[in-house]
């Protein structure tokens, strides 16, 4: 096992270009050697492609058997899998191929405010009309249910009864941009270092 991530996105890809940028600005640092979507339009593809990582889009038919996923991945020696603003289920396939290697990251506390349809600006707005006085990120390794994953790390954040989603959001956005390579990090370079 090497040090070689891909990052699954579906959408704007922040939190990728975030990961990915970090770990280009240091050479003891793991790898981003593909990005992958399942949206053709996600934003995300773009990113990566402007910071010369492949780039590569699966429609939602290819997703589902998992074949073609894990294809892919063998033919980068991916060696570790992270989530980032992906909403689609991986399948079991890729599941079984990558015990304990692929993490996602959600804009809560868990197990507040996840499940499935619980993702983004919708957790940021039910945080805020239940009136919470703090929230934050989870960091956790995937299973086949939607955020009920062993949880790795948690970090968190005020919620001020003023607060607006959007306000929520970028201080949730903080935490995830500050934390979540670092956690990344640690978790591959671990798995690294157990090799003989």
């Amino acid at each position: 096992m090497g040090k070689n991530i891909a990052i699954f996105a579906s959408g704007n890809g922040t939190n990728a270009e975030n990961i990915i940028r970090c770990f280009q600005s240091r050479s003891d640092s793991p790898v981003v050697v593909l990005v992958v979507a399942n949206r053709p339009q996600a934003k995300v593809l773009e990113r990566a492609e402007n910071l010369n990582v492949p780039a590569v889009y699966i429609p939602k038919e290819k997703w589902e058997t998992g074949g073609a996923v894990l294809d892919l991945l063998t033919r980068y020696k991916v060696d570790f899998i992270v989530l980032a603003g992906f909403l689609a289920k991986v399948p079991d396939m890729v599941l079984h191929a990558y015990p304990s290697r692929i993490v996602n990251i959600h804009p809560s506390l868990l197990p507040k405010f996840g499940g499935k349809g619980m993702y983004g600006d919708r957790v940021h707005r039910a945080v805020v009309e239940a009136g919470e006085r703090e929230t934050g990120i989870t960091i956790q390794y995937i299973n086949e249910r939607y955020d009920e994953g062993i949880i790795i790390a948690q970090y968190r954040c005020p919620v001020h009864p003023d607060d607006t989603p959007d306000d929520v959001a970028a201080r949730v956005h903080a935490l995830e941009y500050e934390h979540y390579p670092k956690v990344i990090k640690r978790l591959v370079m671990s798995l690294w270092a157990l090799l003989p």
